[in-house]
């Protein structure tokens, strides 16, 4: 998978394009709230390019403001990752810029899509923070997807708002989390099922971190009673992870 490929894949028109690249030196200044920080932006980015901003005059989707957030405009860019770069460099990236950023990051041969909502902050006015998760996919050549990509056309996300376009994005990654799953690439039918089959993913993530935990404890223990005690425990969580998919597969196939 390629930035080129993604790009395609979102048909943007030609009026949204900008293609500047963003100085280093903007990123540090915006984004970096600490002297590590500053370190892990220097280090780690090659090259960053603001590729489009969507904007409501130049693609016909307004604006939504509210008292916690103004999404009057999106910014796709493109960030190419040093070998050694590490992973909160792009949650930093995300920091950094007041929009709401469709990011596509690079790291060798790896492609990382990166969605993030931002809000106005409590504590320091005028500026704008991250609002819940960060929600991304590293892309793969599988069936899935390419479904995924065929997915992302600017014309065929929701267009009541800025919003409700930028969370139809980020519906799409998670559906290629609950798809890498169920086996199944399915896009949510309301905004209800899209938070049930959140909830979902996250419970199912959780039941596999604690499985991994689990495995790696009965490994190292010594008791064979204690050993026993711990694959009854994992027999237990994988019980759990079957409903848990099948909860999956059922929310796929609502309706």
């Amino acid at each position: 998978m390629s930035v080129a490929a993604i790009l395609q894949a979102l048909s943007l028109p030609p009026e949204v394009r900008v293609d500047k690249r963003v100085a280093k030196k903007l990123l540090l200044e915006q984004g970096a709230p600490t002297a590590a920080d500053k370190r892990i932006i220097q280090d780690g980015v090659d090259d960053l390019h603001w590729i489009a901003a969507l904007k409501p005059t130049n693609i016909g989707v307004p604006a939504f403001r509210d008292e916690i957030r103004d999404y009057g405009e999106i910014s796709v860019l493109t960030v190419a990752l040093r070998p050694a770069a590490k992973a909160r460099l792009t949650e930093l990236i995300q920091r950094a810029i007041p929009y709401p950023v469709f990011l596509v990051s690079t790291q060798g041969k790896t492609v990382t899509l990166t969605l993030a909502h931002k809000r106005f902050s409590q504590g320091e006015a005028g500026k704008v923070v991250l609002d819940g998760e960060m929600v991304g996919t590293t892309l793969l050549e599988s069936s899935l997807d390419t479904a995924f990509m065929a997915s992302l056309a600017l014309n065929a996300q929701a267009a009541a708002n800025l919003h409700t376009l930028y969370q139809g994005w980020m519906d799409r990654i998670e559906s290629l989390a609950v798809a890498r799953i169920t086996g199944y690439f399915e896009l949510p039918e309301s905004s209800e099922q899209a938070s049930a089959r959140r909830a979902a993913l996250e419970e199912h993530a959780r039941l596999e971190r604690e499985m991994v935990r689990l495995r790696a404890q009965a490994g190292k223990e010594k008791q064979l009673n204690r050993r026993v005690e711990l694959n009854l425990k994992m027999g237990g969580l994988r019980t759990e992870l079957g409903k848990m998919m099948e909860k999956l597969r059922r929310g796929n196939h609502a309706g």
